[in-house]
């Protein structure tokens, strides 16, 4: 059953190294969903995909530096997002047009 995730990140831009991890975190959100805002996504996914997102993530940060979020809303979340202002929301469950 596919659920809501909604990732967020911080990752440190200090260095040459923390804008190429900050460049693979943004690359890998895209495969598994939808930006929404700068470091955040929603992301409609089966638990194998949510587990799956989540060792890619955690392997590509610096756990001393970055820091990653997972928001679980479930697999009844239509209610649970209200969107104000710039950039219209879409259909999380939509096509992805690449």
């Amino acid at each position: 059953m596919n659920m809501l995730v909604l990732i967020t990140y911080d990752v440190s831009t200090e260095s040459a190294e923390g804008k190429k991890r900050l460049r693979k975190v943004a690359k890998q959100c895209v495969n598994y969903g939808q930006r929404v805002q700068n470091s955040v996504f929603e992301c409609v996914v089966d638990n194998a995909k949510y587990r799956q997102i989540k060792a890619i993530l955690e392997e590509i940060i610096d756990k001393e530096k970055d820091s990653l979020r997972f928001y679980i809303l479930g697999n009844n979340y239509k209610g649970k997002v209200e969107h104000i202002g710039a950039k219209k929301s879409y259909d999380v469950e939509g096509p992805l047009i690449f």
